[in-house]
């Protein structure tokens, strides 16, 4: 029984750390946007630029045949 002297206080501490915790997030904006993570994983990736390289060969072959 005595234990609970120490366990409650304790407790109520960790409770009051769980609160500032979640109030300073709230405050720093963490739950502001909550759907736009979800969302990057849907969205295709740009395509990737055409390489001045290839273009090089293609004229280079194109001025051989003609």
């Amino acid at each position: 029984m005595a234990i609970l002297l120490f366990l409650i206080p304790i407790s109520l501490l960790l409770l009051g750390v769980a609160i500032w915790a979640f109030v300073w997030a709230v405050r720093r904006g963490q739950f502001e946007d909550l759907d736009t993570a979800s969302l990057d994983i849907l969205q295709d990736d740009p395509p990737p630029p055409p390489q001045q390289r290839d273009a090089d060969v293609d004229s280079k072959r194109d001025d051989d045949a003609g």
